[in-house]
Protein backbone atom coordinates (compact mmCIF):
# COMPACT_ATOMS: atom_id res chain seq x y z
CA UNK A 1 0.00 0.00 0.00
CA UNK A 2 1.37 3.40 -0.95
CA UNK A 3 0.54 6.88 0.28
CA UNK A 4 1.26 10.24 -1.21
CA UNK A 5 1.15 13.84 -0.05
CA UNK A 6 0.45 16.49 -2.66
CA UNK A 7 2.52 19.65 -2.81
CA UNK A 8 0.00 21.78 -4.64
CA UNK A 9 -2.52 21.72 -1.80
CA UNK A 10 -2.88 20.03 1.60
CA UNK A 11 -4.43 16.70 0.71
CA UNK A 12 -3.29 13.21 1.62
CA UNK A 13 -4.33 9.95 -0.05
CA UNK A 14 -3.76 6.39 1.15
CA UNK A 15 -4.73 3.01 -0.29
CA UNK A 16 -5.46 1.90 -3.86
CA UNK A 17 -8.00 3.20 -6.34
CA UNK A 18 -11.07 0.97 -6.57
CA UNK A 19 -10.05 -0.98 -3.47
CA UNK A 20 -9.35 0.93 -0.25
CA UNK A 21 -8.64 4.52 -1.34
CA UNK A 22 -8.98 7.12 1.44
CA UNK A 23 -8.34 10.85 1.31
CA UNK A 24 -8.07 13.51 4.01
CA UNK A 25 -8.25 17.22 3.32
CA UNK A 26 -9.19 20.43 5.17
CA UNK A 27 -12.61 22.00 4.84
CA UNK A 28 -11.92 25.21 2.85
CA UNK A 29 -14.12 27.27 5.19
CA UNK A 30 -13.31 25.90 8.65
CA UNK A 31 -9.94 24.21 8.19
CA UNK A 32 -11.25 21.13 10.01
CA UNK A 33 -10.01 17.93 8.36
CA UNK A 34 -12.43 15.70 6.46
CA UNK A 35 -11.97 12.06 5.47
CA UNK A 36 -13.40 10.70 2.23
CA UNK A 37 -13.78 7.11 0.95
CA UNK A 38 -15.96 5.00 -1.35
CA UNK A 39 -18.42 2.33 -0.32
CA UNK A 40 -20.47 0.31 -2.84
CA UNK A 41 -19.67 2.87 -5.53
CA UNK A 42 -20.81 5.83 -3.40
CA UNK A 43 -18.47 8.57 -2.22
CA UNK A 44 -18.79 9.08 1.54
CA UNK A 45 -17.15 11.57 3.86
CA UNK A 46 -17.19 12.71 7.46
CA UNK A 47 -15.48 15.26 9.64
CA UNK A 48 -12.47 14.27 11.75
CA UNK A 49 -13.31 17.20 14.06
CA UNK A 50 -9.75 18.46 14.46
CA UNK A 51 -7.04 20.47 12.67
CA UNK A 52 -4.03 18.25 13.41
CA UNK A 53 -2.40 17.40 10.04
CA UNK A 54 -0.21 14.59 11.35
CA UNK A 55 -3.11 12.98 13.17
CA UNK A 56 -5.30 13.23 10.05
CA UNK A 57 -2.69 11.39 7.94
CA UNK A 58 -2.36 8.63 10.53
CA UNK A 59 -6.14 8.21 10.55
CA UNK A 60 -6.17 7.94 6.76
CA UNK A 61 -3.57 5.17 6.87
CA UNK A 62 -5.51 3.33 9.57
CA UNK A 63 -8.82 3.54 7.71
CA UNK A 64 -7.20 2.44 4.42
CA UNK A 65 -5.58 -0.54 6.18
CA UNK A 66 -8.93 -1.49 7.72
CA UNK A 67 -10.69 -1.35 4.35
CA UNK A 68 -7.98 -3.52 2.78
CA UNK A 69 -8.39 -6.22 5.44
CA UNK A 70 -12.18 -6.27 5.42
CA UNK A 71 -12.78 -6.89 1.74
CA UNK A 72 -16.17 -8.28 0.60
CA UNK A 73 -16.34 -12.11 0.84
CA UNK A 74 -13.16 -12.11 2.86
CA UNK A 75 -10.95 -11.56 -0.23
CA UNK A 76 -8.01 -9.47 0.87
CA UNK A 77 -6.62 -9.02 -2.61
CA UNK A 78 -9.91 -8.60 -4.46
CA UNK A 79 -9.67 -7.18 -7.95
CA UNK A 80 -10.28 -3.41 -8.05
CA UNK A 81 -13.44 -2.10 -9.63
CA UNK A 82 -13.12 -1.30 -13.36
CA UNK A 83 -12.09 2.30 -13.99
CA UNK A 84 -15.00 4.50 -15.03
CA UNK A 85 -14.97 7.94 -16.59
CA UNK A 86 -16.23 9.37 -13.31
CA UNK A 87 -13.42 7.65 -11.44
CA UNK A 88 -10.78 8.80 -13.92
CA UNK A 89 -11.96 12.40 -13.71
CA UNK A 90 -11.90 12.14 -9.92
CA UNK A 91 -8.25 11.00 -9.97
CA UNK A 92 -7.24 13.63 -12.54
CA UNK A 93 -9.15 16.33 -10.67
CA UNK A 94 -7.36 15.45 -7.45
CA UNK A 95 -3.83 14.96 -8.78
CA UNK A 96 -3.44 17.12 -11.91
CA UNK A 97 -6.03 19.90 -11.99
CA UNK A 98 -4.80 21.55 -8.76
CA UNK A 99 -1.35 22.05 -10.33
CA UNK A 100 -2.81 24.29 -13.06
CA UNK A 101 -3.57 28.00 -13.07
CA UNK A 102 -6.92 29.05 -11.60
CA UNK A 103 -8.58 29.67 -14.96
CA UNK A 104 -7.43 26.29 -16.26
CA UNK A 105 -8.77 24.63 -13.13
CA UNK A 106 -12.16 26.20 -13.76
CA UNK A 107 -12.17 24.93 -17.35
CA UNK A 108 -11.14 21.44 -16.22
CA UNK A 109 -14.05 21.20 -13.80
CA UNK A 110 -16.56 22.60 -16.29
CA UNK A 111 -15.36 20.17 -18.99
CA UNK A 112 -15.60 17.25 -16.57
CA UNK A 113 -19.22 18.10 -15.78
CA UNK A 114 -20.02 18.41 -19.49
CA UNK A 115 -18.50 15.05 -20.42
CA UNK A 116 -20.04 13.27 -17.44
CA UNK A 117 -23.48 14.65 -18.35
CA UNK A 118 -23.04 13.53 -21.94
CA UNK A 119 -21.25 10.18 -21.59
CA UNK A 120 -22.31 9.20 -18.07
CA UNK A 121 -20.06 8.67 -15.02
CA UNK A 122 -20.09 4.87 -15.37
CA UNK A 123 -18.82 4.81 -18.94
CA UNK A 124 -15.56 2.89 -19.38
CA UNK A 125 -12.92 5.25 -20.86
CA UNK A 126 -11.46 2.47 -22.97
CA UNK A 127 -14.75 2.05 -24.88
CA UNK A 128 -14.82 5.62 -26.21
CA UNK A 129 -14.70 5.86 -30.00
CA UNK A 130 -15.08 8.06 -33.07
CA UNK A 131 -18.85 7.82 -32.72
CA UNK A 132 -18.75 9.39 -29.24
CA UNK A 133 -16.38 12.06 -30.52
CA UNK A 134 -18.68 12.99 -33.42
CA UNK A 135 -21.84 12.85 -31.28
CA UNK A 136 -20.28 15.22 -28.75
CA UNK A 137 -19.36 17.72 -31.46
CA UNK A 138 -22.92 17.69 -32.84
CA UNK A 139 -24.45 18.01 -29.37
CA UNK A 140 -22.22 20.94 -28.37
CA UNK A 141 -22.96 22.74 -31.62
CA UNK A 142 -26.67 22.27 -31.03
CA UNK A 143 -26.46 23.41 -27.41
CA UNK A 144 -27.97 20.18 -26.07
CA UNK A 145 -25.04 19.53 -23.73
CA UNK A 146 -23.11 21.88 -21.48
CA UNK A 147 -23.92 24.16 -18.58
CA UNK A 148 -25.22 27.12 -20.59
CA UNK A 149 -27.57 25.11 -22.80
CA UNK A 150 -26.51 27.32 -25.71
CA UNK A 151 -24.74 26.40 -28.96
CA UNK A 152 -21.00 27.00 -28.75
CA UNK A 153 -18.26 27.73 -31.28
CA UNK A 154 -15.80 25.27 -32.77
CA UNK A 155 -13.13 26.87 -30.62
CA UNK A 156 -14.95 25.97 -27.40
CA UNK A 157 -15.61 22.43 -28.65
CA UNK A 158 -11.93 22.04 -29.51
CA UNK A 159 -10.92 23.16 -26.02
CA UNK A 160 -13.24 20.58 -24.47
CA UNK A 161 -11.97 17.76 -26.67
CA UNK A 162 -8.34 18.71 -26.06
CA UNK A 163 -9.02 18.44 -22.34
CA UNK A 164 -10.53 14.96 -22.76
CA UNK A 165 -7.55 13.89 -24.83
CA UNK A 166 -5.17 15.24 -22.19
CA UNK A 167 -6.91 13.20 -19.48
CA UNK A 168 -6.82 10.01 -21.57
CA UNK A 169 -3.15 10.54 -22.51
CA UNK A 170 -2.30 11.07 -18.84
CA UNK A 171 -4.19 7.92 -17.85
CA UNK A 172 -2.32 5.91 -20.49
CA UNK A 173 1.00 6.91 -18.84
CA UNK A 174 -0.03 6.71 -15.16
CA UNK A 175 -0.02 3.61 -13.00
CA UNK A 176 -1.92 2.66 -9.88
CA UNK A 177 -0.31 1.44 -6.65
CA UNK A 178 0.00 -2.07 -8.10
CA UNK A 179 1.93 -0.80 -11.10
CA UNK A 180 -0.89 -1.23 -13.60
CA UNK A 181 -1.68 1.44 -16.16
CA UNK A 182 -4.92 3.25 -15.48
CA UNK A 183 -5.70 2.96 -19.20
CA UNK A 184 -3.98 0.75 -21.77
CA UNK A 185 -4.10 3.46 -24.44
CA UNK A 186 -5.97 6.59 -25.48
CA UNK A 187 -8.86 5.34 -27.67
CA UNK A 188 -9.39 8.84 -29.10
CA UNK A 189 -5.79 9.53 -30.07
CA UNK A 190 -5.42 11.11 -33.50
CA UNK A 191 -9.05 12.16 -33.98
CA UNK A 192 -9.48 15.60 -35.50
CA UNK A 193 -11.01 18.51 -33.66
CA UNK A 194 -13.31 20.92 -35.53
CA UNK A 195 -11.45 23.74 -37.21
CA UNK A 196 -12.20 27.40 -36.61
CA UNK A 197 -12.62 29.10 -39.98
CA UNK A 198 -11.21 32.64 -40.23
CA UNK A 199 -10.71 33.17 -36.47
CA UNK A 200 -10.79 36.79 -35.28
CA UNK A 201 -7.37 37.74 -33.91
CA UNK A 202 -7.22 41.48 -33.47
CA UNK A 203 -3.81 43.19 -33.33
CA UNK A 204 -3.82 46.49 -31.47
CA UNK A 205 -2.54 49.28 -33.72
CA UNK A 206 0.02 51.91 -32.72
CA UNK A 207 -2.67 54.58 -32.91
CA UNK A 208 -4.97 52.62 -30.59
CA UNK A 209 -2.17 52.01 -28.10
CA UNK A 210 -1.24 55.70 -28.05
CA UNK A 211 -4.89 56.63 -27.48
CA UNK A 212 -5.15 54.21 -24.55
CA UNK A 213 -1.83 55.40 -23.15
CA UNK A 214 -2.98 59.03 -23.11
CA UNK A 215 -6.00 58.25 -20.92
CA UNK A 216 -4.38 55.47 -18.88
CA UNK A 217 -3.73 57.56 -15.76
CA UNK A 218 -7.34 58.75 -15.78
CA UNK A 219 -8.31 55.12 -15.25
CA UNK A 220 -5.67 54.75 -12.53
CA UNK A 221 -1.98 54.19 -11.97
CA UNK A 222 -2.42 50.41 -11.93
CA UNK A 223 -3.96 50.39 -15.40
CA UNK A 224 -1.16 52.61 -16.70
CA UNK A 225 1.50 50.26 -15.30
CA UNK A 226 -0.28 47.14 -16.58
CA UNK A 227 -0.77 48.67 -20.03
CA UNK A 228 2.90 49.63 -20.40
CA UNK A 229 4.13 46.26 -19.14
CA UNK A 230 1.79 44.40 -21.51
CA UNK A 231 3.07 46.47 -24.43
CA UNK A 232 6.75 46.31 -23.51
CA UNK A 233 6.97 42.64 -22.45
CA UNK A 234 4.32 41.01 -24.66
CA UNK A 235 3.13 38.83 -21.78
CA UNK A 236 -0.39 37.85 -20.82
CA UNK A 237 -2.28 40.13 -18.47
CA UNK A 238 -2.83 37.12 -16.19
CA UNK A 239 0.94 36.90 -15.59
CA UNK A 240 1.37 40.68 -15.34
CA UNK A 241 -1.29 41.20 -12.69
CA UNK A 242 0.30 38.49 -10.52
CA UNK A 243 3.80 39.98 -10.52
CA UNK A 244 5.44 40.57 -7.15
CA UNK A 245 8.34 42.85 -6.32
CA UNK A 246 10.59 39.84 -5.77
CA UNK A 247 10.20 39.21 -9.52
CA UNK A 248 11.62 42.62 -10.47
CA UNK A 249 15.39 43.14 -10.59
CA UNK A 250 15.99 46.86 -11.10
CA UNK A 251 19.77 46.45 -10.94
CA UNK A 252 19.88 43.80 -13.66
CA UNK A 253 16.87 45.35 -15.43
CA UNK A 254 15.08 42.01 -15.77
CA UNK A 255 11.75 40.52 -14.79
CA UNK A 256 10.98 36.96 -13.69
CA UNK A 257 7.85 35.25 -14.98
CA UNK A 258 6.84 32.48 -12.59
CA UNK A 259 5.82 29.12 -14.00
CA UNK A 260 2.60 28.96 -11.97
CA UNK A 261 1.35 32.14 -13.61
CA UNK A 262 2.33 31.22 -17.16
CA UNK A 263 -0.13 29.30 -19.35
CA UNK A 264 2.75 27.18 -20.63
CA UNK A 265 4.19 26.57 -17.15
CA UNK A 266 7.49 28.02 -18.41
CA UNK A 267 9.49 30.07 -15.88
CA UNK A 268 11.85 32.52 -17.53
CA UNK A 269 13.43 35.97 -17.28
CA UNK A 270 13.26 38.76 -19.82
CA UNK A 271 14.99 42.16 -20.04
CA UNK A 272 13.07 45.34 -19.23
CA UNK A 273 12.89 48.34 -21.53
CA UNK A 274 13.29 51.92 -20.30
CA UNK A 275 9.52 52.40 -20.61
CA UNK A 276 8.83 49.31 -18.49
CA UNK A 277 11.33 50.44 -15.83
CA UNK A 278 9.67 53.87 -15.68
CA UNK A 279 6.24 52.26 -15.23
CA UNK A 280 7.51 50.03 -12.43
CA UNK A 281 9.13 52.98 -10.68
CA UNK A 282 5.79 54.77 -10.87
CA UNK A 283 4.16 51.73 -9.28
CA UNK A 284 6.71 51.88 -6.43
CA UNK A 285 5.91 55.53 -5.81
CA UNK A 286 2.16 54.93 -5.96
CA UNK A 287 2.11 51.93 -3.60
CA UNK A 288 5.56 51.03 -2.17
CA UNK A 289 6.23 47.34 -1.68
CA UNK A 290 9.02 44.79 -1.34
CA UNK A 291 9.55 41.04 -1.53
CA UNK A 292 6.31 39.15 -2.05
CA UNK A 293 4.16 42.29 -2.04
CA UNK A 294 2.18 42.51 -5.31
CA UNK A 295 3.16 45.05 -7.95
CA UNK A 296 -0.54 45.60 -8.71
CA UNK A 297 -2.32 45.14 -5.37
CA UNK A 298 -6.04 44.51 -5.07
CA UNK A 299 -8.02 47.52 -3.87
CA UNK A 300 -9.76 45.88 -0.91
CA UNK A 301 -7.03 43.38 0.01
CA UNK A 302 -3.69 44.98 -0.95
CA UNK A 303 -1.71 41.92 0.14
CA UNK A 304 -3.29 40.11 -2.81
CA UNK A 305 -2.76 40.65 -6.52
CA UNK A 306 -5.43 42.38 -8.59
CA UNK A 307 -8.07 39.96 -9.89
CA UNK A 308 -9.35 39.30 -13.41
CA UNK A 309 -12.50 41.43 -13.19
CA UNK A 310 -10.78 44.76 -12.37
CA UNK A 311 -8.30 44.53 -15.25
CA UNK A 312 -11.18 43.88 -17.67
CA UNK A 313 -13.06 46.88 -16.28
CA UNK A 314 -9.96 49.06 -16.64
CA UNK A 315 -9.68 48.16 -20.32
CA UNK A 316 -13.34 48.87 -21.07
CA UNK A 317 -13.20 52.21 -19.30
CA UNK A 318 -10.00 53.20 -21.13
CA UNK A 319 -11.55 52.38 -24.51
CA UNK A 320 -14.49 54.65 -23.67
CA UNK A 321 -12.25 57.51 -22.49
CA UNK A 322 -10.06 57.14 -25.58
CA UNK A 323 -13.10 57.29 -27.86
CA UNK A 324 -12.31 53.95 -29.51
CA UNK A 325 -15.17 52.28 -31.33
CA UNK A 326 -16.05 48.89 -29.84
CA UNK A 327 -14.30 46.04 -31.61
CA UNK A 328 -14.72 42.33 -30.88
CA UNK A 329 -11.58 40.57 -29.57
CA UNK A 330 -9.74 43.86 -28.97
CA UNK A 331 -8.60 43.42 -25.41
CA UNK A 332 -5.46 42.78 -23.43
CA UNK A 333 -4.45 39.89 -25.69
CA UNK A 334 -4.36 42.19 -28.71
CA UNK A 335 -1.25 43.73 -27.11
CA UNK A 336 0.44 40.33 -27.10
CA UNK A 337 -0.32 39.99 -30.81
CA UNK A 338 1.04 43.50 -31.37
CA UNK A 339 4.26 42.54 -29.58
CA UNK A 340 4.72 39.48 -31.81
CA UNK A 341 3.95 41.47 -34.98
CA UNK A 342 6.18 44.42 -34.03
CA UNK A 343 9.14 42.04 -33.61
CA UNK A 344 8.47 40.09 -36.78
CA UNK A 345 11.94 40.95 -38.11
CA UNK A 346 13.60 39.23 -35.15
CA UNK A 347 14.55 35.54 -35.16
CA UNK A 348 11.63 33.43 -33.94
CA UNK A 349 13.79 31.92 -31.18
CA UNK A 350 14.47 35.40 -29.78
CA UNK A 351 10.81 36.39 -30.01
CA UNK A 352 9.67 33.22 -28.23
CA UNK A 353 12.12 33.84 -25.38
CA UNK A 354 10.99 37.44 -24.99
CA UNK A 355 7.27 36.65 -25.02
CA UNK A 356 7.38 33.35 -23.17
CA UNK A 357 6.13 31.20 -26.07
CA UNK A 358 7.16 27.54 -26.08
CA UNK A 359 5.86 26.69 -29.56
CA UNK A 360 7.07 28.56 -32.64
CA UNK A 361 4.09 27.28 -34.64
CA UNK A 362 1.71 28.99 -32.20
CA UNK A 363 3.41 32.33 -32.81
CA UNK A 364 3.17 31.97 -36.57
CA UNK A 365 -0.41 30.70 -36.55
CA UNK A 366 -2.03 32.83 -33.87
CA UNK A 367 0.03 35.93 -33.09
CA UNK A 368 2.02 37.40 -35.94
CA UNK A 369 0.23 39.36 -38.63
CA UNK A 370 1.97 41.43 -41.28
CA UNK A 371 0.52 44.89 -41.93
CA UNK A 372 0.53 46.82 -45.21
CA UNK A 373 3.70 48.71 -44.35
CA UNK A 374 5.62 45.48 -43.71
CA UNK A 375 4.31 43.91 -46.92
CA UNK A 376 5.34 46.93 -49.01
CA UNK A 377 8.74 47.06 -47.32
CA UNK A 378 9.31 43.40 -48.18
CA UNK A 379 8.47 44.02 -51.82
CA UNK A 380 10.65 47.14 -51.97
CA UNK A 381 13.63 45.19 -50.59
CA UNK A 382 13.20 42.38 -53.06
CA UNK A 383 16.16 42.08 -55.49
CA UNK A 384 15.30 43.48 -58.93
CA UNK A 385 16.18 42.07 -62.33
CA UNK A 386 16.98 44.86 -64.73
CA UNK A 387 15.85 44.34 -68.33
Amino acid sequence: MMARTKRSRRSYSAGEWGRNRVRVFPDPKTGIYQIEWRENGRRLSRSLKHRDWGRAKRQADEVAAGLAVHQPNGKKDAEPEPLTLGGLFEIYGEEVTPTKARKSQQHDRAAMRTFLDFLGPNRRPGTLSQRDWDRFIRARRAGSVGGSGQPVSNRTITQDLKFLNAVLNWAAKSRDERGRLLLDSNPLKGLRTPKVKNPTRVVLSNEEYEALLKVSRQVGWKFHVALVLAHETGHRIGAIRQLRWADIDFEDRTIRWRAEHEKTGYEHRTPLTAEAIAALEEAQRSYPGTGEDPVLPASQRPWRCTGESPVGDWWNRAETLAGLEPKAQRGWHSLRRKFASDLMDQPLKVLCELGGWRDIKTVLRCYQRADTVQLRKALDNRPRVRG
